[in-house]
């Protein structure tokens, strides 16, 4: 059995950024890794072709934080690399593209007045409703129907909700909207747009991006652990954690087909939390078997078209929230960055959302395509002709589903698993929670921080008690961005 100071089982954003914050500090660290590099959801895939080479993230990964380490941590690491863009995204709602931010002008244009009117309207019922009446909210859609009316509510977000999550929303448990939309309603978001991007439940209209896609952090931070005598080991995976109720013990992994032992001083892991659980020797206490099987996960494939196409859109990325349409998002790279593409051509990343098994997830690249390439040609944004190739990629477990009952099961496990002294469970899959990348980075450095001074930081309340940016110039540049304070992360507060 190796000993290890600081075993890491997973190398996505919050693996990755536990390891660069221990390696700062000279601890010794091993990270494990079962794909064939490292990123996770957030590596940058390479697609050549003969004369060209394409690339793309796993859909768009936008830098927005509220957080002056964040910044630091990324500029340290890939420096002039680092670039700002200008936001361009909309939505795709009943054959009209509407802004995202909203454009006021814009959207009761399309709306019409009489529309407008009857989404005021239903606001208001739903004040006396919600408010005055105090009609419980129970779900996702009394939630939604509460703040924005139902009018508003159905235009764009119960309909692209159900289509991400695969069930009703009246299924879907009210913290997904207070995560994501925490304390907007319809009169603030107006107010918003007026006060252009000035209130704090606002959206980003401009973020940080690293030109050769979002690989390039986590390239980074491997060569420089590996430069300080770490190792990074891919294509690996654990078989089995053992521990003795207080402590985890020992860590079996197989590397291509090889099994070793370690013995941690510390483990961090972002695996998901059903397979984690499910490795533990003992096994679990049966009530946690059980809530572990509660869990569930929506998983995505993806296209990947590319097109002797100089443009198709100067959108980032465009969401298309009826059901109607068989995908939910796109993505064109090249407007995140001119480096995703060669000159005088681009591509095309689009998400379905699905469940593994299913018959979206079953499809092969020819189906798919032909299933989306009409919707394309109709929108006028390529011809079969400008199509060079495409390519068929699969994600497993991409979304935590917040069901009705998840929130007393994932209470039931996080208790179980809280009582290892030296474990760290960080990142959306590790913590069954729907989170952005600087949140998982965040949760990352939190850990890292934990094992440095001796003492657990607050991981779970990451990403819990701000709101959703989603509008707001970046004061980057010159440095207004808000501070963050080792010494007192148990009372976190960004504003």
């Amino acid at each position: 059995m190796s000993e290890v100071e600081t075993l890491i089982i997973g190398a996505g954003p919050a693996g990755m950024a536990a390891a660069m914050e221990l390696s700062k500090v000279n601890k010794k660290i091993l990270i494990i890794e079962k794909q064939k590099s490292v990123g996770g959801l957030a590596k940058t895939l390479t697609f050549e072709e003969e004369g060209a080479t394409f690339f793309s993230d796993i859909g768009p990964h936008r830098f927005f934080s509220q957080n002056k380490y964040l910044y630091d941590f990324i500029e340290n690491l890939i420096h002039d690399k680092w670039i700002k863009v200008n936001r361009l995204t909309r939505q795709y709602i009943g054959g009209k593209f509407y802004d995202y931010p909203i454009n006021a002008a814009q959207a009761l244009k399309n709306i019409g007045m009489k529309k407008a009117f009857r989404i005021f309207l239903d606001y208001l019922f739903a004040q006396i409703v919600y408010k005055i009446l105090r009609k419980k909210i129970k779900n996702f859609k009394d939630y939604v129907i509460a703040n924005f009316g139902r009018s508003l509510a159905e235009l764009n977000m119960i309909n692209y909700t159900e289509k991400v999550w695969g069930i009703e929303c009246s299924k879907i448990h009210p913290d997904w909207a207070k995560q994501r939309i925490k304390s907007l309603t319809l009169i603030s978001a107006l107010k918003s747009i007026f006060t252009k991007g000035k209130d704090p439940r606002s959206m980003v209209d401009q973020f940080y991006y690293p030109e050769d896609g979002t690989h390039l952090i986590y390239k980074t931070i491997e060569e420089k652990i590996i430069q300080k005598g770490n190792e990074v080991l891919t294509e690996s995976y654990p078989t089995k954690i053992k521990h003795d109720g207080k402590l985890i013990t020992e860590v079996i992994i197989n590397t291509r087909g090889k099994e070793e032992s370690f013995k941690p001083k510390y483990l961090v892991e972002s695996i998901t939390m059903k397979n984690f659980v499910n490795l533990l020797e003992p096994s679990a206490p049966d009530c946690v078997l059980e809530a572990i099987k509660t869990l569930k996960y929506r998983s995505q494939v993806y296209l990947f078209i590319t097109l002797d196409k100089e443009s198709i859109t100067k959108d980032q990325w465009i969401y298309f929230p009826e059901k109607e349409i068989p995908f939910g998002r796109v993505s064109e790279m090249k407007n995140f960055s001119k480096k995703m593409s060669p000159d005088g051509k681009t591509s095309l990343f689009v998400e379905f959302f699905c469940f593994e098994g299913d018959k979206t997830w079953n499809m092969d690249k020819e189906s798919l395509f032909e299933l989306a390439l009409n919707h394309f040609e109709r929108l006028g944004f390529f011809t079969r002709k400008e199509v060079r190739n495409y390519y068929l990629i699969k994600q497993k477990n991409v979304y935590p589903i917040y069901d009705l009952d998840y929130q007393k099961n994932l209470e039931l496990i996080k208790a179980y698993l809280n009582k290892f002294e030296n474990l760290f469970f960080i990142g959306r899959p590790g913590r069954f929670k729907y989170n952005n990348q600087d949140h998982s980075l965040e949760m990352g450095i939190l850990a890292a921080r934990s094992i440095i001074d001796e003492k657990k930081y607050d991981i779970e309340s990451v990403g819990s008690e701000i709101e959703y940016y989603e509008k707001g110039d970046l004061n980057v540049s010159n440095k207004q961005k808000v501070s963050f304070n080792w010494m007192v992360l148990e009372d976190r507060d960004e504003t």
